[in-house]
């Protein structure tokens, strides 16, 4: 296994990078700026100079990677264009070179509810409908994907358990961006997770499950 992080100097990129590094999977990083890289990312990874609007670049970083795990999202700004452009054109441009390289896996970060039009999230330039289309687009690829919806994401870690469920069924709730690294990172090991959308947030509540429960009660 061999995985190409795009998105890897984010928020929770950098934690995705970590998590392989932890598991000893070799991992690729696609970034934009190699300084800023070189300072919030493991030395074990890999750095490659590119643009997800950019597909030769893309392609020259995927060469002998079989897995890839797509963290982008456009940043709050006066761009009305960015999360056009970010979340579904980059991700468009992923999902084309995908599967020309034949990817095994294609594991992406989106947000709970998408699926609301006139959700509020939608007045940053409708970047929940974006991230809609994207998964639409990754889904009729025929790739095999893991869609990994967070709550709203924390930068703290916390000892909550991890509620995992259906597409369309959690409407709110938080998670620690540590915590959703874990999950796309172990949905690379569990056949469970393939070709599901799974929505996820965490509750101290919550019943601790092993991975392969959590992905198998997802429909």
């Amino acid at each position: 296994m061999h995985a190409l992080v795009v998105g890897a100097t984010g928020q929770t990129g950098k934690h995705i990078v970590g998590e392989l590094v932890k598991k000893n999977i070799p991992v690729r990083a696609l970034v934009r700026d190699l300084e800023k890289a070189r300072d919030v990312l493991p030395s074990e990874a890999e750095l490659v100079l590119g643009d997800v609007l950019d597909k030769d670049s893309i392609t020259s970083a995927i060469t002998d990677c079989n897995i890839l795990l797509c963290a982008t999202g456009a940043s709050p700004s006066f761009d009305f264009t960015a999360p056009y452009q970010i979340d579904y054109q980059g991700t468009k441009n992923l999902v084309d070179v995908a599967k020309t390289q034949n990817i095994d896996h294609f594991v992406i970060v989106s947000s709970l509810c998408v699926s609301q039009f006139f959700h509020p999230l939608n007045l940053f330039w409708l970047i929940l409908y974006w991230k809609k289309q994207a998964e639409q687009y990754l889904q009729e690829s025929g790739l095999t994907y893991t869609i990994v919806r967070p709550g709203g994401l924390k930068n703290e870690n916390n000892t909550d358990n991890i509620v995992m469920s259906s597409a369309d069924t959690l409407l709110e709730g938080s998670i620690p961006r540590q915590k959703v690294a874990q999950v796309c990172v172990e949905a690379l090991v569990n056949q469970e997770a393939k070709n599901k959308i799974v929505e996820i947030i965490a509750n101290p509540d919550a019943t601790e499950l092993p991975w392969n429960k959590l992905f198998a009660q997802v429909n």
